[in-house]
């Protein structure tokens, strides 16, 4: 139906919602060697590496750009120097891949704090350098939760059409409505293997939301904590929504959040974290944990790059006659 490239692929999250919608990947590049092996395990092809590094020259013409350009620079977690720092200026690689090879459509996906970043600043330099390569642009923030998966996970997404394609404005797709929980999404007790916490500092704070039969479930609530609660010591109920899978952060939580799971306080283990990025079962994960932590806190959810995708086809033209992939 249509070709896309992968940049700043790290496990393939972008290919697996553009390949649900028909799209055949015709390049990638991925400079963490731990995400590019398990990029390759699960797609057959190593990764280019560095971006920096690749000649225009050698990508291939494609129809959509995509990438999850570093966030680092404008994480609230870190310092927020932007462009100032070295790896924000790898959106300017992005728009050097732009407008060498001007693709139908340009497709990002970022924290949400890049929205706010220098008082909305570093946004519109964004959006501008886009519309000068001839690009109307739409962003937003969209919430994981929203669409399918019961993680919330806020990330700013950036579309850019080409004019001349543009025949009807894109709009975002609606959140879709559905009743999910943590507990939907989870393992026994006994196939999560090594994720139990038993501590003597646990203190349950709150009824489980299965108990009160109440509560919003479309949002984390927290139940208890361990320690003193702070990073990675909270506890919540499998029936809500989980919080925010992170590749960094400490506690005895750490990058997953703790969960009250059948009267048991337990990490998440790699296999829900993977269900709850929207990835398939078939999908291989890293058996180092730490790596598969890492790695999933840095994905993109594929379901939500799935619902954005489909929003986007139609308007940038990218269905062919008779099914064939445009070249």
């Amino acid at each position: 139906m249509f070709t896309f490239i992968d940049l700043f692929a790290g496990i393939g999250g972008f290919r697996i919602g553009l390949e649900r919608l028909g799209g055949r990947c015709v390049f990638s590049s991925e400079i963490d060697r731990h995400a590019a092996a398990t990029y390759e395990r699960n797609f057959g092809e190593k990764p280019a590496g560095d971006l920096t590094q690749i000649d225009a020259s050698d990508i291939p013409s494609h129809d959509v750009l995509c990438g999850g350009f570093p966030c680092q620079p404008f994480s609230v977690s870190g310092k927020q120097l932007g462009f100032e720092d070295a790896r924000g200026t790898l959106f300017f690689e992005v728009m050097r891949i732009v407008s060498a090879k001007q693709p139908k459509a340009v497709f990002l996906e970022n924290v949400a704090n890049y929205a706010r970043h220098r008082n909305g600043d570093t946004l519109r330099r964004t959006l501008a350098m886009l519309e000068e390569q001839g690009y109307r642009t739409n962003h937003s923030i969209l919430n994981a939760s929203d669409y399918g998966v019961p993680q919330a996970r806020k990330r700013l997404y950036i579309v850019g059409v080409r004019r001349d394609l543009a025949s009807t404005e894109f709009k975002f797709p609606l959140p879709t409505g559905q009743r999910i929980t943590v507990r939907d999404f989870l393992l026994s007790n006994e196939e999560a293997e090594g994720t139990i916490l038993d501590r003597n500092d646990i203190s349950i704070t709150k009824n489980d939301l299965s108990m009160e039969g109440k509560g919003d479930r479309g949002r984390p609530v927290q139940i208890g904590v361990i320690n003193k609660g702070g990073q990675g010591e909270r506890i919540y109920s499998p029936d809500g929504h989980g919080i925010t899978l992170s590749a960094h952060g400490g506690g005895a939580a750490a990058k997953t959040g703790a969960y009250l799971v059948d009267g048991v306080v337990r990490k998440l283990h790699p296999i829900e974290c993977r269900r709850l990025m929207g990835f398939p079962e078939t999908f291989k994960i890293d058996p180092r944990r730490i790596q598969a932590y890492k790695q999933f806190g840095n994905a993109v959810v594929a379901t939500v790059i799935e619902a954005i995708g489909r929003e986007l086809i139609d308007v940038a033209k990218l269905r062919t006659s008779q099914g064939e992939l445009e070249l």
